[in-house]
């Protein structure tokens, strides 16, 4: 069984008043197996956010169905969905969302708060100081996200995506803030732990360096499917 399957997923914006209706998403086919990485590529507007946020349960298409894990996100309540974002999903986004008042600990431990695995829940502060020690950030351990940098702040991000030991992390332009130098430490540590831990990775990029590195791509021009990933 596939880990995520989407079949002719379609999404539109707008349509009431007078506002027109737009189709950002037009049939969309896919297939993800456990521990493979897929780009997702294609111009600004194409409709790759909007994709991911179906994918990550954020909202629900017009058409067409998703299948994560074998589970249909359409027949998950909000109950259900949180649980699934927290304890099957890592998210890593372009703006890291750290919270200011937190130190890069803490906001690694935020998604653990929710973890209803209690061992897994209970091993987190070991596990995060390990990877914030891994990723470089072993002296950033108390420090706020003002007193970091733009790569460290985003490679806390991703620390805490991987937190909870998701099976598929999802990834908005995690390089696209940062600096050539800072961008390539980036891309390597996700396909590190693609790696390492099996875990699958959706990464939305308009970086052709990224892409090429990983496994598939799925290239997207006006809401539909260029090239790429097809259906199976």
């Amino acid at each position: 069984m596939p880990l995520l399957e989407l079949q002719g997923v379609t999404r539109s914006f707008g349509g009431s008043g007078d506002s027109a209706t737009t189709e950002v998403l037009r049939g969309i086919s896919l297939v993800l197996d456990e521990g493979e990485a897929l780009a997702i590529v294609g111009p600004s507007g194409c409709g790759k956010t909007s994709l991911l946020n179906l994918i990550g349960g954020l909202d629900q298409p017009d058409e067409g169905s998703i299948r994560l894990g074998g589970r249909d996100l359409a027949q998950m309540n909000a109950e259900e969905l949180a649980s699934m974002r927290a304890e099957e999903l890592g998210f890593v986004f372009q703006a890291h969302h750290l919270l200011p008042q937190c130190t890069a600990l803490e906001n690694v431990l935020v998604p653990s708060l929710v973890c209803t695995d209690a061992d897994l829940r209970g091993s987190a502060p070991e596990r995060a100081r390990a990877l914030l020690d891994r990723v470089g950030l072993g002296e950033r351990h108390d420090h706020f996200p003002a007193q970091l940098s733009g790569g460290e702040a985003q490679r806390v991000a991703v620390v805490r995506a991987l937190i909870n030991e998701p099976r598929l992390i999802l990834a908005d332009e995690p390089t696209g803030s940062l600096d050539g130098e800072s961008a390539q430490q980036l891309g390597d540590l996700l396909l590190e732990v693609h790696a390492e831990q099996g875990t699958a990775l959706i990464v939305v990029t308009h970086s052709n360096q990224l892409a090429e590195r990983l496994g598939k791509q799925l290239s997207l021009r006006g809401g539909r499917v260029e090239t790429g990933v097809d259906a199976r």
